[in-house]
């Protein structure tokens, strides 16, 4: 398993993830009924965790940054 996501990308699902989530306990947001939507929220945060991304390799991108040969 390659990593396939970068830092900037991983920080944005981290932060996703765990609005999310707090959305779902729900920390902050009002009792809506639709709270349980916020445990996708589990999705991104584990995806940025571990740094790759099962749809990224389907498609075949990555936000990784190489650096360039000189």
């Amino acid at each position: 398993m390659n990593i396939n996501i970068g830092p900037i990308d991983r920080a944005i699902r981290a932060l996703i993830g765990i609005a999310l989530i707090a959305y779902a306990i729900p920390i902050g947001f009002p009792e809506t009924g639709w709270n349980w939507v916020g445990w996708i929220g589990v999705v991104p945060l584990a995806t940025a965790a571990v740094g790759f991304c099962p749809l990224y390799r389907l498609i075949g991108t990555s936000t990784v940054q190489h650096p360039h040969p000189q």
